[in-house]
C-alpha cells in the first residue's frame, strides 16, 4: 500500500540560522527610522523648555538693538552697599526714637545719653517725616558711637560720643541764598484758604494773620474781592529749597484802605510810616525779679554732669507755682515733656521771634493756641534734671539763642529818628518788588 509523503521531522519547527539574523537586522534598521524620524533633531513635534525671562528679554533687546543700530543705554551704577557699622533711617509718620533705637538694637542707655546731650537743643523733640537719621556703630564692640541728625538741607547736628556715659553735639547751619518771591491772590471765602491756595504755607499765613490782627479782624472786616500781596525769602542751600521762609512784606487791599507790613532789622513789622504793628515784648517773664541763679553762656560747667557744655537761656531761681507770663503776642508751637528738659513749652511771635520755658510744674496753653503779651501760659517748677525749682528761660532769635537780657527785642512803637532812613529804604526796595509789572495788583 502506497504511503502518503511528510517532510522530515527534523525541519518542522527548525528553520535555518541564518533567517532571523537578516530579520532581527531589518528589525533594527526599521526602529532606528522610526526613531529618527519622530524623536530627531528636525522633527516639528520637538518641544525645548522656556528660557528664564531675563535671558529671554535681554537677547530680544540686544538683537532690536543690532536691527535697528540702536545703542542700549548703560544700566545705572549699583549704589555701595551701607557699611554694616553704619544705618541710616528715614523718619516716617508715627516714628519715635525709643523704637527706632530698639529695631536697631541700639542701647535705650545709649539713646538716654544722647537725649542728655540734647537738653540744651531739644532737636529730636521734634522730628518730622522727612529728617534722616544717620548711626555709626564701633565697628568691634557695636555701640554707638555717632547719630547724625538732617534736619534739612542748611541744617545738621551730630552727637558724638565723648567718652562711656555721655555724648555731645555739634550743630552745623549753612546760611545757603535766600530768593525772593511775590505771591498774591483775590480772598474768596477766608482769608487763610485764600492764601494757601496762593502757593503760602500754613505757618507763613498764620505769620501775616498775627501781624495784621492789631488792625483788622479776618473774620469781620474782610469780604469776598479784597485783595493780598506778599513777599517772602526762601532758603536754598546747593539749589535745594530747606523749607526755611520768612515773610519780608505784606499788603492787604480791602475796598479803599490799604494795610501794609514791612520787616526790619529787630525783627518786628512796621507799617510804611514806621509804626509798630505789634505791641512791644515784655523782658522778664514774670511780675517778680527773681534772682538770677546761671546766666546764658556759651560754655558753662553744667552743675549735675559736671561737664562743660552750652547754656543757652537763663535760670531764674523761683518757688514751685510761680506764674509764667508769654513774653510778646505769638502762637504756641510745642509743648513737651523732655527727661531732662522737664515740662517744656515754646512759642513762636512772629518774624524772627520764639521763647522757650523749661522745667516747669504745669502748662496752661496748648500747641496751636494764640496768647497775648504778659498772659498766664504755665507755672514754675522743678521737673526734668534740676538741682532746686527755677525757671529756664530762652530768647531765640532767626533760630539762633541769645542771651534774653542783653538782646534787642521789639520795645518801640515806632522806627527810631537814626534808624528811619535806613527803614525807608527798606520799604522802598520791598514795595519796587511789589510794583513790578508782573506782581503789580490793581488797587480799587
Amino acid at each position: 500500500m502506497k504511503q502518503d509523503w511528510k517532510p522530515p521531522r527534523k525541519q518542522i519547527g527548525k528553520p535555518s540560522r541564518s533567517l532571523p539574523v537578516r530579520v532581527w537586522g531589518l528589525l533594527l534598521i526599521l526602529v532606528a527610522l522610526m526613531i529618527t524620524f519622530y524623536w530627531g533633531p528636525h522633527s516639528p513635534q520637538t518641544i525645548a523648555p522656556d528660557p528664564p525671562a531675563c535671558h529671554s528679554s535681554s537677547t530680544n533687546q540686544r538683537q532690536a538693538s543690532q536691527n535697528d543700530g540702536e545703542a542700549q543705554p548703560p544700566l545705572p551704577p549699583t549704589p555701595p552697599a551701607e557699611p554694616e557699622h553704619i544705618f541710616t533711617r528715614e523718619i516716617v509718620p508715627g516714628d519715635n526714637l525709643s523704637a527706632i533705637f530698639a529695631r536697631l538694637e541700639i542701647s535705650q542707655v545709649a539713646l538716654c545719653q544722647i537725649m542728655a546731650a540734647d537738653e540744651s537743643l531739644l532737636a529730636l523733640d521734634i522730628l518730622r517725616p522727612g529728617n534722616v537719621l544717620t548711626f555709626t556703630l564701633d565697628e568691634k564692640t557695636r555701640q554707638l558711637v555717632r547719630m547724625e541728625l538732617f534736619v534739612d538741607a542748611g541744617k545738621r547736628v551730630i552727637y558724638h560720643r565723648i567718652d562711656e556715659t555721655s555724648f555731645d553735639y555739634e550743630e552745623i547751619l549753612i546760611p545757603g541764598e535766600w530768593r525772593q518771591q511775590v505771591l498774591s491772590g483775590e480772598i474768596h471765602g477766608s482769608f487763610y484758604n485764600s492764601a494757601i491756595s496762593s502757593g503760602l504755607s500754613d505757618q507763613e499765613t498764620v505769620t501775616i494773620t498775627d501781624t495784621f490782627k492789631e488792625q483788622l479782624n479776618f473774620t469781620r472786616d474782610i469780604q469776598a474781592g479784597d485783595q493780598f500781596q506778599v513777599v517772602r525769602s526762601r532758603q536754598f542751600v546747593d539749589g535745594q529749597l530747606t523749607g526755611q521762609s520768612r515773610v519780608e512784606g505784606a499788603r492787604i487791599i480791602r475796598r479803599h484802605r490799604l494795610h501794609s507790613a514791612f520787616l526790619f532789622e529787630d525783627g518786628n513789622y512796621y507799617n510804611e510810616k514806621g509804626e509798630s504793628l505789634a505791641r512791644s515784648f515784655l523782658r522778664y517773664p514774670f511780675k517778680s525779679r527773681p534772682r538770677v541763679s546761671s546766666h546764658f553762656s556759651r560754655a558753662r560747667r553744667h552743675p549735675v554732669t559736671r561737664r562743660m557744655s552750652p547754656h543757652n537761656g537763663v535760670d531764674f531761681s523761683m518757688p514751685v507755682g510761680t506764674p509764667i507770663l508769654a513774653m510778646g503776642d505769638g502762637r504756641v508751637s510745642r509743648v513737651e515733656n523732655h527727661p531732662f528738659a522737664g515740662r517744656y513749652l515754646e512759642i513762636r511771635h512772629g518774624g524772627r521771634f520764639a521763647t522757650r520755658y523749661l522745667h516747669l510744674h504745669r502748662v496752661l496753653v496748648k500747641p496751636g493756641q494764640s496768647v497775648r503779651r504778659g498772659q498766664h501760659i504755665a507755672l514754675s517748677g522743678n521737673t526734668g534734671r534740676s538741682t532746686g525749682p527755677h525757671l529756664h528761660f530762652e530768647l531765640h532769635i532767626n533760630e539762633r539763642p541769645v542771651n534774653p537780657l542783653t538782646a534787642e527785642i521789639p520795645t518801640l512803637v515806632s522806627i527810631p529818628k537814626n534808624k528811619r532812613k535806613q527803614f525807608n529804604q527798606r520799604v522802598a526796595e520791598l514795595l519796587a518788588v511789589m510794583e513790578q509789572p508782573e506782581n503789580k495788583i490793581a488797587l480799587r
